[in-house]
């Protein structure tokens, strides 16, 4: 379950936290939670795998087909710092990986699996950063329900554009011309 202290945090007190956990902070908060269950690792790996096989390349340079996709990457959004599940950078936004173990560049877009202990923060205070951050695309998956909601922002808010359960095989905004079947998502 997420745990949320109190005193203002700061980066180092990232480096506190047991292995076992992630740690995210949150207008000052520092939030932890446990790793990720099987389930949501599975469904985190798939959609990566796909995504990463059709858009995804070594390569540094701007082509507006490729993409950068990463798991967990530590990103530093303003005062907040974020883990997202997956992140993706078009590669004429970000034509070469930083030096860093962070990323300060907001993501083009962004996925979130959902656990019993994030889905509050994925739902909320999240989402609301990646609004603010101006990520253009939110995808959450939800692996207990077999439900993924696609999230487009329009005017600094969040419309729901696209949404798919089961077996469906559906195309997704922004990787639309890749049919992505969500039956490989779900044990």
């Amino acid at each position: 379950m997420g745990n949320t202290v109190n005193a203002a945090a700061t980066y180092e007190d990232l480096f506190n936290i047991p292995d076992n956990e992630v740690g995210e902070i949150f207008g000052g908060k520092l939030v932890t939670h446990p790793r990720p269950a099987p389930r949501h690792a599975l469904a985190t790996s798939m959609v990566g795998a796909g995504l990463i096989h059709e858009f995804g390349s070594r390569r540094s340079g701007g082509d507006p087909g490729e993409w950068w996709i990463l798991d967990e990457p530590e990103c530093h959004l303003g005062s907040d710092i974020v883990v997202p599940d997956l992140a993706g950078w078009r590669k004429t936004t970000m034509p070469e990986l930083p030096e860093t173990a962070w990323f300060e560049t907001p993501p083009d877009w962004v996925c979130e699996v959902l656990s019993p202990s994030t889905a509050k923060y994925d739902r909320g205070v999240k989402r609301e950063i990646y609004a603010r951050e101006s990520v253009g695309y939110y995808w959450i998956v939800d692996p207990l329900v077999k439900l993924i909601e696609v999230f487009a922002l329009q005017q600094c808010s969040w419309a729901l554009v696209n949404t798919g359960s089961d077996e469906q095989v559906v195309n997704l905004v922004p990787f639309e011309t890749l049919p992505f079947d969500l039956s490989i998502l779900w044990v």
